[in-house]
């Protein structure tokens, strides 16, 4: 049956209801529109690629080993005898140990902040969640913490156990967790008065439920922000540390090291300072852009 006209040109007046795009979906579209957030992600997964692929290369014969010395290249220009690069003071392919040195910058970077997100986490939670004298303790600790000169007590704790990798990491992530232990706290305390956290727990949630199910999801936002800004900040204190003498250990290769080593002699070879100096530089400011992308992509009052 024929529907009327009046009613067929109220229909046509009707409008659709426009569909909902869920946070993590809408952060993504937000963020795949930043193009300094892309390129630095893009810088990001070539490094990836590099530190996963360079062992390859050099079974492909397409680099040479980091290792290998060749006293008759010794600081060889770029470009000359084969090194895109140059050689150091040992003769060894600077390229090849940029590749390598990637490794180390990005093991320092994830895994560090893989150490600090279960302690920020654990202490930022509790302290927020039940307050009153377990937040005032927690958070005093945090202070006392925060009050030791970073540098200082990480080159305290390699000097102690020794300049290993693992060393290392533990040294770092001993100095930042306080950063994440405070922004988690501060999300908690403003999250659990909100009214769906009363009427979870008014339905006789457990504590553990209510943080789990409930405050840390709704944190997540900034928690994926300060993890990425922690990345570079990681990397940047392992290659001061390489620089001082007092990080990775020859022959291992690693930027801060190679900065180190062509230090003295940067007036004659200046390329050896240069380039693993750039490759930092390029490094942070990558991730500095992911970090600056996320943070405007998974804050909710930025607009569509």
């Amino acid at each position: 049956m024929a529907l009327p006209a009046a009613t067929i040109e109220q229909l046509g007046q009707w409008e659709v209801p426009e569909q909902q795009i869920g946070l993590w979906s809408d952060a993504l579209q937000r963020f795949r529109r930043n193009r300094l957030a892309i390129a630095g992600a893009a810088v990001v997964l070539l490094l990836v690629l590099i530190a996963f692929g360079s062992p390859l290369l050099v079974q492909l014969h397409l680099i040479a080993d980091p290792l290998k010395q060749h006293v008759e290249f010794i600081e060889a220009a770029p470009g000359q005898n084969g090194y895109a690069f140059g050689a150091d003071e040992l003769g060894r392919d600077t390229l090849s140990r940029l590749l390598f040195g990637s490794r180390v910058s990005l093991a320092v970077g994830i895994f560090v902040q893989a150490i600090i997100l279960p302690i920020g986490l654990a202490i930022g939670l509790t302290a927020g969640y039940f307050g009153g004298r377990i937040d005032n303790l927690l958070m005093r600790f945090t202070d006392i913490w925060y009050a030791f000169p970073d540098l200082l007590f990480v080159l305290v704790v390699v000097s102690v156990f020794g300049p290993s990798l693992l060393t290392i990491f533990g040294a770092i992530a001993l100095v930042n967790w306080v950063g994440l232990a405070r922004l988690v706290r501060g999300q908690v305390l403003s999250i659990k008065e909100k009214e769906f956290i009363e009427a979870a727990r008014s339905s006789g949630s457990a504590p553990a439920k209510l943080i789990l199910k409930h405050l840390l999801p709704n944190s997540l936002g900034p928690i994926i922000v300060t993890l990425t800004f922690g990345i570079p900040q990681a990397i940047f204190l392992e290659a001061v540390l390489s620089f001082l003498g007092v990080g990775i250990q020859p022959p291992t290769p690693t930027w801060g090291q190679m900065v180190f080593d062509g230090y003295e002699n940067i007036y004659a070879n200046p390329t050896s300072v240069v380039f693993p100096a750039l490759a930092i530089g390029f490094t942070l400011l990558a991730f500095s852009f992911v970090g600056d992308g996320l943070r405007d992509a998974l804050d909710p009052r930025m607009k569509r």
